[in-house]
Formats: structure tokens, sequence, C-alpha cells
């Protein structure tokens, strides 16, 4: 009966899923124990006047400006998560969204010159200690998987003047985009001004300087497309010299 209603209640948000025989009424028991909790926390959000719509948060899950944020159904923010909406337009996160543990997903730190802002899309998977930033702008489509430690910076630092130290430069800032049905391995930096079309594979470590095709398999540091998914070797490598 406990298997059953379990599979139910995935199945809701996954139809594909089915619980393996190995997992036993204990393990099942655990999970109930540890999401009911992960979902009692998230009421905490009444004291700032908010109604949560089934948000699941771990242990020392913080945010600021929380009244600038804006959540789907079926989101899991894991322990230690920071959310920080320092921005002109609000940081929303999609349904069925799982932010990995110590992630930081901070759109500015400026008070005089506040970030655009950061958009996550529906059934998106981000890994452990990731770093999102959103100066200039960061959006993730549906349905992509990342690997951990993914680090987006959608802002520059000026540096073109040899009599001004850097810090007083000023900044600019273009925006960073990733397309739907992405896959992003581990340890990838996407830095800004990059666009990632969709249906990509961002091999883990690749350092992404430019923006990339749809349908791309992509790697190296500095990133480029090593293959073109659904066409033959020779367009893959005619679409590769097109970007150098």
């Amino acid at each position: 009966m406990l298997r059953t209603i379990i599979n139910r209640i995935i199945q809701r948000k996954n139809p594909h899923f089915n619980l393996d025989k190995s997992i036993t009424s204990r393990v099942l028991l655990q999970l109930m124990f540890t999401k009911g909790m992960a979902w009692m926390r998230s009421w905490k959000l009444l004291f700032a006047l908010r109604i949560p719509k089934l948000l699941f948060l771990g242990r020392n899950v913080r945010f600021f400006n929380l009244s600038n944020m804006q959540f789907g159904k079926w989101v899991q923010l894991e322990e230690q998560v920071y959310l920080s909406a320092l921005s002109k337009e609000p940081l929303v996160i999609g349904s069925n969204v799982r932010i990995g543990a110590y992630s930081r997903l901070i759109v500015s730190t400026s008070f005089d010159n506040p970030g655009k802002g950061i958009r996550i899309g529906n059934n998106v998977g981000l890994g452990e200690f990731a770093y999102l930033g959103g100066a200039g702008g960061l959006e993730i489509g549906n349905d992509c998987i990342i690997g951990q430690y993914l680090s987006c910076h959608p802002e520059n630092h000026n540096y073109d003047d040899p009599t001004q130290i850097i810090r007083l430069q000023g900044v600019t800032r273009k925006g960073i985009k990733i397309g739907e049905n992405c896959w992003i391995g581990s340890k990838v930096t996407i830095l800004d001004g990059v666009e990632v079309g969709a249906n990509c594979v961002i091999a883990a470590g690749a350092v992404v300087t430019k923006s990339m095709p749809p349908n791309s398999i992509i790697g190296g540091v500095p990133a480029r497309v090593l293959k073109s998914v659904g066409v033959s070797k020779q367009q893959s490598k005619v679409r590769a010299q097109a970007l150098l």
C-alpha cells in the first residue's frame, strides 16, 4: 500500500516513474519523513506573508528579498541553499525544480546598480554547489539537467583604462541564456553574453565563452562545438569551423 501511494505521488510529476523492487519499506518511510520535514519548513514563508505551493526546504535554506521571488509547484531547495533577489525583475523558479545543496543563486550584490534577474524553467535539476549570478540576466530553459558546480557569470568588469583601478571602471552586462533540454556536465563555467541553444550537451569542465548553436556537443577550454547531434560528420565539421 505504501509503495503504491508513493509511486502514484511521484508519477504525478514523472508519469514514467516506477519504484525499484529493491527499495524497502524502511527506506520509503525514511523518504516520507525527510520530505515531510522539508515541506513543514516551507511554512516559515508565512512569516513573510507568502503561501508555499508544495515547496520543500532543506535545513538552513535562506532568502534575501523573498518578496521578489516566484516559485512553481514541487520545488525542492536542498540544505544550505541561498537565494538572493536583489534585482529589477523577479527571481523565478518553475515547477518540479530541484536546487542542489550548498548552491547560491545571487542576482546581484550591488545596491546602486541592481541586477536584472534569474529565470529557471520547469523540470530542471541543478546539482550541488552551483553558483548562478543574474546581474545581466540568466535564463535556463525547461527540462535541463545540470551537474555539480555549475558557474554562470552574466557580468564582466571593464579594465581598458590603465589609469584607473579595475573595480572603479564599472561593468558590462549582456546576460546568459541556456535553451531547453540541455545536459550540462559537472564544473562547467558559462560567461557573460553566451547563448546556448536547445538540446545541447556540455562536457564536464568546459568554459563556455561564446554562443553555441542548438543540437551541439560542446567541450574544451575555451569550449567549442565537438559534434552536432543528428547530422553527418562532415556537416558537423562545417558548423564547427563556421564558429571559429
